[in-house]
C-alpha cells in the first residue's frame, strides 16, 4: 500500500471520481449484514422468490460479502440514475396513460436502451483500477445485479437511499429510477452513513401494484409481480395473472410511476440509456413480427436479449389477448390483423414444438371483448 494513505480521504475522492464516471452517488459499507439474514431467509422460506431457484441455493451467501468474495472488508456502492436524457417533462404520466392504449406495447424504462450491466460493469471497473493506481495491490471484484449479493441492503447501509415500501430504493434527490452496483474490495475503509426512510405512510405503491405482489409494506411476493412474470419465468404465465399483465410485455414500473419521490427522479447524461428504435411507443402487433433474427439484431447489446425470442412472443401474445379483450380504444383493423397475426403464429409454435407459446398464443385467441 502506498505511503500516507489516508482512508477517509481516499473515501472522498473515490466520490469524486465516482461522479466522473457519471455515477449519481458513491457510498461505502461495512460487511457485517447478519441483521439481514432473518429477513432473507423468512423471503425463501415463503417461496417469494418463485422458479428463481438459484435465490435458495446461493442461501446466505448474499448477506455474506466476505463469503462471495474471501478477504473482502469494505464495500464500495454506487448507483447511477438510468432516465433518458431526452425525457420530457410530464413523462411519469405519459407512461401510465399508455398503460391504457392496449394497442401499444410498454417496455419498462430501464430495458429501453444499452444493457445496464455492461454500463455499469464498465464503469465500476475503471473507479475500481483508479483506487488500485491510488493504494496499490488491491483485491476488487465489481458487481451490478450479477451475482449473490444484497444490493439494496448494502446501498440502504451506505447512503445511497432507503428501502422503500416496493423494496426498492428511493433517494430524497433521485426517486427509484437508478441502477446499483458494488466494488468488493479487501481494504478497510470508513462506512457512509445511512438514509432514513421517508415513505411515512405513504401507501401508493402497493394500491397501484396491478397483481398485488406488494403483499405488505416492504414486502414483495415475486411471484405475482409482473416484472418477474414477464423476466424471470420460463414457463407458462398462471392464467389468473395473464390479464392483470396488460399491455406490459417486458417489466413493470407501476409501483415507481405513481411514488412522490419520483418527481425528483434524474435524468441520466449517458446517451447509453436512450430508447432504441421498436422499444419505446410501439404497436404489439409490429414486435410480434419480429423473427428471431430480427429480435437477436434489434435488442443486441440491450437487456432484453436474455429471455429469447419465444419469451418475448409469449408475453407479446398475452399483451395482445389482453388487448382484443380490453374495452380500450384500438381500431378493428388492427385487432383483425392481431388475430391473423395469432392464428399464422399456431403453426410456427407447433413446428418448432414450443407447447408453452401455443398454449399463450391459444389462450390469446380465444379471447374477446
Amino acid at each position: 500500500m502506498k505511503a500516507g494513505f489516508d482512508a477517509a480521504q481516499l473515501v472522498s475522492q473515490i466520490q469524486v471520481w465516482g461522479r466522473q464516471l457519471s455515477f449519481s452517488q458513491i457510498g461505502v459499507a461495512d460487511v457485517d449484514l447478519s441483521s439481514a439474514e432473518p429477513g432473507l431467509q423468512a423471503w425463501l422460506s415463503a417461496g417469494f422468490h418463485g422458479s428463481m431457484t438459484y435465490m435458495e441455493r446461493h442461501g446466505m451467501k448474499r448477506a455474506r460479502p466476505a463469503e462471495l468474495v474471501p478477504g473482502t472488508v469494505s464495500v464500495i456502492t454506487a448507483r447511477m440514475d438510468y432516465l433518458p436524457p431526452s425525457t420530457p417533462d410530464g413523462w411519469a404520466g405519459q407512461e401510465l396513460a399508455r398503460l391504457e392504449q392496449p394497442g401499444e406495447a410498454v417496455v419498462s424504462v430501464y430495458a429501453r436502451g444499452r444493457d445496464y450491466h455492461k454500463v455499469l460493469r464498465q464503469r465500476l471497473q475503471k473507479l475500481a483500477d483508479q483506487v488500485a493506481e491510488a493504494v496499490g495491490p488491491l483485491g476488487a471484484r465489481v458487481f451490478t445485479d450479477s451475482a449473490p449479493v444484497l444490493e439494496a441492503e448494502l446501498a440502504s447501509r451506505s447512503g445511497l437511499g432507503w428501502r422503500g415500501k416496493h423494496t426498492l430504493l428511493l433517494n430524497r434527490e433521485g426517486g427509484s429510477f437508478f441502477f446499483l452496483g458494488e466494488i468488493y474490495v479487501d481494504l478497510a475503509l470508513p462506512a457512509t452513513s445511512p438514509a432514513s426512510d421517508h415513505c411515512g405512510q405513504c401507501q401508493a405503491c402497493l394500491t397501484a401494484c396491478p397483481t398485488g405482489a406488494i403483499v405488505a409494506p416492504y414486502r414483495l411476493d415475486a411471484r405475482r409481480c409482473i416484472s418477474y412474470l414477464t423476466i424471470e419465468h420460463e414457463g407458462s404465465i398462471p392464467l389468473e395473472m395473464r390479464p392483470l399483465l396488460g399491455n406490459r410485455i417486458y417489466g413493470c414500473d407501476d409501483c415507481q410511476l405513481v411514488c412522490p419521490w419520483n418527481k425528483f427522479a434524474a435524468r441520466s447524461d449517458l446517451p447509453d440509456f436512450e430508447p432504441r428504435e421498436g422499444l419505446a411507443a410501439s404497436r404489439l402487433l409490429q414486435l410480434f413480427g419480429w423473427t428471431e433474427a430480427q429480435f437477436l439484431q434489434r435488442t443486441e447489446g440491450s437487456p432484453i436479449r436474455r429471455i429469447g425470442h419465444a419469451r418475448w412472443q409469449r408475453n407479446l401474445a398475452v399483451a395482445m389477448g389482453n388487448a382484443l379483450a380490453s374495452s380500450g380504444e384500438m381500431q378493428e383493423s388492427e385487432a383483425t390483423a392481431m388475430r391473423l397475426a395469432l392464428e399464422e403464429a399456431v403453426s410456427a409454435a407447433q413446428a418448432r414444438g414450443d407447447e408453452t407459446l401455443l398454449e399463450h398464443i391459444t389462450w390469446a385467441l380465444g379471447r374477446t371483448k
